[in-house]
Parts: C-alpha cells; sequence; structure tokens
C-alpha cells in the first residue's frame, strides 16, 4: 500500500486522514507539523502521531511507496506561506490525490491537478479545472469553465458558478456563493455566507450579501 504523510495537523489533516481510510489504497502514517511537538497524538477517536517537522519531509519522500498531501488552510499570511510550500520542491508526482468516492466528478470532462482533496459530495461540472493542491470540502459545487488556481480552498456548502476565475491561495468559506463570470483575486478571503457578485481584487476579505470589501489583508 501506499503511504502519505500529511503536513498539518486537526482539521483538514484529520479530514483527510479519513478519506484515505475509505479509499483503503493508502494510509496515514503520521503529520508533519511545525507547532506541535513530534510524538503529540492529534484526534479525539482515531490517533494519528506528529511524526516531525517540515524540514524532516525530503527523508519520508526518499522512498518510493511515500507521498505527501498538504492540509493547510486559513493561512494568515498567504503570499508568505505559498513561498514557503513552493520553497520545500515537492516533486509533483509525489503529491498525494484524495478523492472521495461519493464525489461527483463528469469523467474525462476535468482537469485535477496534483494533492487535491475532494471530499463527499463535492460537485464538479464539465470543463472545469481544479489546480495543484485545491481543497474542495463536502457539497460544494464548482459550475462549467471555471478555474481554480492552486491552493484555492471551498468550505462545506460552497458555491462557485460558470466562468469564474478563482486565484490562487483564495478561501471560500461556508455556505458562500461566487455568482457567474466573476473572478477573485489571488489570496482573498470569501467569508461564510457571502454572494460575490463582481470581482475581487487581491489580498481582501469580502463579506455580506451582496458581498463588500470588509478590509485588505496585510
Amino acid at each position: 500500500m501506499k503511504k502519505v504523510v500529511i503536513l498539518g495537523g486537526k482539521g483538514i489533516g484529520m479530514i483527510a486522514s479519513s478519506i484515505i481510510d475509505r479509499i483503503g489504497d493508502a494510509y496515514v502514517i503520521g503529520f508533519l507539523n511545525d507547532n506541535i511537538d513530534k510524538g503529540t497524538l492529534i484526534g479525539k477517536y482515531k490517533k494519528i502521531e506528529v511524526i516531525g517537522k517540515t524540514v524532516d519531509l525530503p527523508q519520508y519522500l526518499e522512498n518510493d511507496d511515500t507521498y505527501v498531501f498538504i492540509a493547510y488552510v486559513g493561512f494568515k499570511y498567504e503570499k508568505r506561506m505559498y513561498q514557503k510550500i513552493l520553497s520545500l520542491n515537492i516533486p509533483n508526482d509525489k503529491f498525494y490525490n484524495i478523492i472521495d468516492p461519493n464525489s461527483i466528478i463528469p469523467k474525462d470532462y476535468c482537469k485535477i491537478g496534483n494533492g487535491v482533496l475532494i471530499a463527499p459530495y463535492a460537485q464538479l461540472s464539465p470543463d472545469s479545472t481544479i489546480s495543484d493542491n485545491c481543497i474542495l470540502l463536502a457539497n460544494s459545487f464548482v459550475g462549467h469553465d471555471t478555474f481554480l488556481d492552486h491552493f484555492a480552498h471551498l468550505a462545506t456548502n460552497a458555491v462557485v458558478g460558470a466562468d469564474v476565475h478563482v486565484g490562487k491561495m483564495v478561501h471560500i468559506g461556508s455556505n458562500a456563493t461566487i455568482r457567474e463570470c466573476v473572478n477573485v483575486g489571488d489570496y482573498s478571503i470569501v467569508g461564510g455566507g457571502a454572494v460575490v457578485t463582481k470581482d475581487v481584487p487581491e489580498n481582501c476579505i469580502v463579506v455580506g450579501n451582496p458581498a463588500r470589501i470588509l478590509k485588505e489583508k496585510e
């Protein structure tokens, strides 16, 4: 079986681990986490051990049967984190895709990158593009001809309409809706329940219905 190292911890890390268990072709050997001590067990019920820090990743990837999944969501400094991830120089063929059997993906009609998580009942439409390391949580929806750039995150029940461009490191909150033909700039955050009807600039937080800019991020 394949082995998977997860960069992260509770939350998305545990969701990823549970789906990996359900798929059944791999198992998680542990978390790499820069903020939690090695040996700490994460999880209320099933326990997964923190086996080291990010700098330890190369020693695991030396093994042909070991892969990595990045479970980072909700960054505070997105640009800085993006550069940090790029500096790890993880080969594309070492990313593990986590695609739940109950997700809805039209076969041969979409492009899905490396290191992607697609949770139960997330749905893609034809001609949608999901770039590397995107995360689509349960019941999220991506419309036709929509493009999600690297590390875009859709929380539960988020809806992205047709012909939308979602920039890299964008987080779209639970129950938010992005209307058709809208661009969401890199590193921006769409608050939970927001309805986005016009373009969102880079590095902004938008909230409300219709969505408005709450503030520009640092």
